[in-house]
């Protein structure tokens, strides 16, 4: 389990078929989780300087491959007497999303995420989600797009000031929305609800 609060900015140094090296001042050992960009995976090799993560097949399916390359969000796994910061994290992403737009707002930067429309019914406006990584708050939801707000401590300390319009992200959707939505598909058959339809069931009980 992850948090989505970025440990450090590494570097990958190479990529081959199904390994990652990368080199980051964190020191982690075999078998250790890591969050790269957001996606879950193994160390099976420690060096002086380096270390492998291993890719699995169905991930490098649904990760572009641009996401794999030169500065990265990094996160190790979060340990059972961390503090609990951030959100509940998988690791697990869902979808890649495009980058709409960027506006800067005063101090802060408005993005706007295109994605897959299956995958609305589990972004909540004001909810949580993770973005190549980061924890971040859903600012407004729209039929095919989301709306996030950077503050400038995010942008100095994660990559999201790099981002450019047409850049592809990873996404993690909420752990807890993506569970209710599950539970009502199979409860009432619905296979396009949206968040006016839930809170509508909500004012009935």
């Amino acid at each position: 389990m992850f948090t989505g609060l970025i440990r450090e900015i590494a570097t990958v140094k190479a990529q081959r078929e199904n390994r990652l090296t990368i080199s980051a001042k964190y020191r982690p050992k075999i078998g250790d989780s890591i969050a790269i960009n957001g996606v879950c995976l193994t160390v099976v090799k420690v060096e002086q300087t380096t270390f492998d993560v291993e890719l699995g097949s169905e991930t490098r399916d649904i990760i572009s491959a641009e996401k794999f390359q030169g500065r990265v969000h990094m996160e190790p796994a979060m340990r059972a007497d961390d503090r609990f910061e951030g959100h509940i994290v998988q690791g697990h992403i869902d979808a890649t999303g495009i980058v709409k737009s960027i506006t800067q707002n005063g101090n802060s930067v408005d993005i706007i995420i295109g994605i897959d429309k299956k995958h609305i019914i589990n972004i909540i406006p004001k909810g949580s989600i993770t973005i190549d990584g980061v924890s971040l708050t859903i600012n407004d939801v729209f039929e095919d797009s989301f709306r996030l707000t950077i503050i400038p401590h995010t942008i100095k300390e994660t990559l999201i000031g790099t981002y450019k319009v047409g850049d592809k992200i990873n996404i993690e959707t909420d752990l807890f929305a993506r569970y209710i939505s599950r539970i009502l598909l199979h409860k009432t058959g619905e296979k396009n609800l949206t968040w006016n339809d839930i809170e509508r069931m909500h004012s009935l009980y």
